[in-house]
């Protein structure tokens, strides 16, 4: 849905970048993989708007991100 929709994914689970990767998921527009645990729920939500006003582009992108870094990788889209 997420593909089709050209949806930005947010996700906590760690085995999503083998499933777009090495199973050739079909990737969504992007990959937020957030590598911490949430004190409250409301973390994520912060963490994700301080991105994007740092001006961080998650589309087209795997992000991989902990509280003090981030590491992108280049999706391939449509398969």
């Amino acid at each position: 849905m997420a593909h089709a929709e050209h949806r930005i994914v947010v996700t906590f689970d760690r085995d999503f970048g083998e499933l777009v990767f090495r199973r050739g998921l079909r990737a969504p527009a992007g990959i937020l993989c957030l590598r911490f645990v949430p004190e409250v729920p409301s973390d994520v939500t912060a963490y994700v708007s301080r991105l994007i006003r740092e001006g961080i582009n998650l589309r087209g992108r795997f992000t991989s991100a902990d509280r003090r870094r981030l590491r992108q990788r280049a999706l391939v889209r449509g398969r």
